[in-house]
């Protein structure tokens, strides 16, 4: 049998090699097999359909995607997620999602269904201010994004580094000087650090300044303007909140489909990635926040969580299972992509809890 390699079939595919890397990690590419660090693939392999396309497509929607990288993302998830929506009977017309992150479901749900109303929240600051840029400046957003794209990709790597760092310390000076005039600005810089960063992580210091470095992407795509236009067209008629989950409860309600996506907990003691703000999200946090889904649940909304499975790395360990005792939980595969050392990329489990 010929192989190649998994950077030679993302060229033929026109497809990335990260990509090409997680269709093999999902055991869509048959034959694939893990040689060393890399994956090798038959030569005459034929390219996955991409069902995340295909979702949107079939049901006649206008696809759109998230237009940040967020670590936890749930892109890979959407097909065990999806099975939860309660919208074909159009009882439930509402959805709020208070932990919105990248946003991988809600653009979904955006695409393929009309809701009389959505609600999405997040204490990041800087995520929210990129969320309502989208949806209110987006002439002006895509203008910067297309700047900070012509500058940054006719430089050399060098130069390069010089230029990262400069909207770094910008977007640094921006986020702490908390000016509101600048709001358009900073969210163009966050968008073109998110494309450019290593692995596209969002992740702050204990002084809440951005600090990761620059990553090896030889032509990133720092304004996907389609996308952008899409998505601030999907975005017009969302409320959008900066705050913390609780502030969602006066939305939720009977008629509404809530989807918590918190910042996960950790599965072992050095797996300590508190990427997002400036706080933790510590088990006591979890308890408050399955005391919140609990008095959803006594609304009559339909809910679903999702959280790491800590049974991956302590099988005894019954924390989720206990808290949310009177939910439903099931136990569905993810692939760990944003992680430093790549030996630690590849399946776990992951816990979707819902109260129907």
């Amino acid at each position: 049998m010929n192989l190649i390699s998994a950077k030679e079939a993302a060229k033929i595919w026109g497809i990335s090699p990260r990509r090409v890397a997680t269709l093999c990690t999902e055991g869509r590419i048959a034959h694939a097999t893990m040689v060393g660090n890399s994956w090798v693939i038959p030569a005459d392999a034929k390219k996955p359909e991409d069902g995340r396309s295909l979702r949107y497509y079939r049901s006649g929607g206008k696809m759109v995607k998230p237009f940040l990288k967020w670590a936890g993302g749930k892109g890979q998830l959407l097909g065990e997620i999806e099975k939860y929506y309660p919208f074909d009977d159009h009882k439930i017309t509402k959805y709020a999602e208070p932990f919105v992150g990248g946003g991988a479901v809600l653009f979904d749900i955006l695409s393929r269904y009309n809701l009389n109303e959505v609600y999405i929240s997040d204490v990041n600051v800087e995520l929210i201010n990129a969320y309502c840029v989208v949806k209110n400046s987006i002439n002006d957003l895509i203008s910067l994004l297309s700047l900070y794209q012509s500058e940054f990709l006719s430089l050399n790597a060098d130069d390069r580094k010089v230029y990262y760092i400069e909207k770094r310390s910008r977007f640094n000076n921006l986020k702490i000087s908390g000016n509101g005039d600048d709001s358009i600005e900073k969210s163009a810089l966050m968008i073109f650090l998110n494309k450019t960063c290593f692995n596209g992580l969002y992740r702050v210091n204990r002084k809440g300044a951005f600090n990761v470095p620059m990553g090896a992407y030889k032509n990133p795509v720092i304004c996907d303007e389609s996308n952008l236009r899409t998505a601030s067209e999907k975005l017009q008629k969302v409320t959008i909140v900066c705050g913390d989950y609780r502030q969602a409860a006066d939305f939720i309600d009977k008629q509404t489909f809530v989807y918590f996506d918190p910042p996960y907990r950790p599965l072992t003691e050095t797996a300590s990635f508190t990427a997002y703000t400036e706080e933790l999200f510590d088990d006591q946090a979890q308890l408050e926040l399955a005391e919140f889904v609990r008095q959803m649940h006594q609304k009559g909304s339909k809910v679903v969580v999702s959280n790491s499975d800590p049974k991956n790395s302590r099988p005894e360990d019954d924390f989720f299972d206990n808290i949310y005792a009177p939910l439903r939980i099931k136990r569905v595969e993810a692939c760990r992509m944003i992680n430093c050392n790549s030996a630690a990329r590849g399946k776990i489990k992951e816990l979707l809890i819902s109260n129907f």
